[in-house]
């Protein structure tokens, strides 16, 4: 894990999760090194500085990609502006809930990566998913090389993640090299779901994957037989609940395993373990649409796994960083040990040797990404060597 504030975990997660994202070294130094002090402020003064820095690089970028347009060099201004995104997304999901300018900062970062995946990615599509009398936003990445029906593999979020952060983090792109669609989803209690449309999160993920599935099965371009789908971190609860009721998914994958997040909660009620954001309480109040605390306690009582996944018939691959600080190790076991049915269970354990050993291997996603996606083209039947 790259520490470049030494006392503040949640800000070096940051900071980890936009390199992977695409960070530039010069640009993340240019945006870190006034904010050493500020590491140490509280809150809600230290995530105020945080995010001046980091929208003033995003506000430089986009700058110099309209330099860049006016001179018709769209594949240059895209990459600057999905960078801009980057840093706005990293900057505004570290603010406290309703803070000022949070919704106008988002707003901005999605207009910025919309405008970034036309210039330099344009085969990608944003897509809506009709839900509740609303829609779920996702994003849809072809598979190469492929022709009739692609497989595909569904993508969620976890606590406080985004669809724009999985998609610029790279899995879609390593999946796509091995002939299989992504389509990474802003589900409830995420992304736009939540910041737009107030869908809070709910514990029983199969509601709203299966409708994600029904509209996948009207996509010509899809094999309604090859749907798989992918968790990272929270969504470690939420795919295999979804995949253990909603038989039409061909296999699963946990990055980051999420067995027992109720006992992750009464753990960070006695100050174990390391928190994913500043504000923690009030940011699961929110995700989950609870009054208080207490209320948001009562709710995650429901979010665990216990006596579910026997009924899970596919393959199913778990995956743990063996250094995770938020979610102990031993879930990804327990994950795994009552796969009993799965025809081909697998953990996988990402340690020294591999990188990856933090939470969902934000420090250093590469490598686990690319074992996960050679796991799901095995699966799904796409192709882990490419033909000459």
């Amino acid at each position: 894990m790259y520490k470049y504030f030494p006392t503040n975990y949640v800000w070096n997660l940051s900071v980890n999760l936009a390199i992977e994202m695409g960070a530039r070294m010069g640009e993340i130094e240019e945006m870190c090194a006034p904010l050493l002090d500020a590491a140490r402020a509280p809150d809600a003064e230290g995530t105020a500085a945080f995010r001046a820095t980091w929208v003033k690089m995003a506000d430089k970028l986009i700058d110099l990609a309209s330099d860049d347009r006016a001179q018709g060099r769209m594949i240059s201004a895209g990459d600057k502006l999905l960078r801009a995104a980057n840093y706005m997304i990293t900057a505004e999901r570290l603010q406290g809930v309703g803070s000022t300018g949070r919704a106008a900062l988002y707003a901005q970062m999605q207009d910025c990566f919309a405008q970034g995946l036309a210039h330099s990615h344009p085969q990608v599509k944003q897509v809506t998913i009709p839900y509740e009398g609303s829609f779920l936003s996702a994003i849809f990445v072809p598979a190469i090389g492929v022709s009739g029906p692609q497989p595909v593999l569904v993508q969620v979020n976890g606590l406080d993640s985004t669809k724009e952060m999985k998609f610029l983090v790279g899995l879609p792109a390593w999946l796509a090299k091995r002939g299989v669609a992504s389509l990474i989803v802003d589900q409830p209690g995420t992304g736009d779901a939540l910041r737009l449309r107030g869908m809070t999160a709910r514990f029983d993920s199969e509601h709203w994957a299966a409708r994600v599935v029904d509209w996948l099965e009207t996509q010509s371009d899809v094999d309604p037989r090859r749907i798989g789908m992918e968790g990272v971190s929270l969504g470690g609860y939420y795919c295999p609940r979804a995949v253990a009721f909603e038989p039409r998914f061909a296999c699963g994958v946990a990055w980051g395993a999420n067995h027992d997040w109720r006992d992750v909660q009464k753990r960070r009620l006695e100050k174990e373990g390391d928190f994913p954001v500043p504000h923690y309480w009030a940011h699961v109040a929110w995700v989950w649409g609870a009054k208080d605390t207490a209320d948001f306690i009562r709710i995650a009582e429901n979010v665990h796994l216990d006596g579910i996944l026997d009924r899970i018939r596919v393959p199913f691959l778990v995956t743990h960083g063996i250094n995770d600080s938020q979610i102990p190790l031993k879930w990804a076991h327990a994950t795994y040990d009552a796969l009993i049915n799965s025809p081909k269970r697998e953990l996988k354990i990402f340690d020294e040797r591999t990188g990856g050993t933090q939470h969902a291997s934000f420090d250093n996603s590469i490598n686990a990404g690319a074992y996960i996606a050679d796991w799901v083209a095995e699966q799904l039947g796409g192709q882990t060597a490419l033909k000459g």
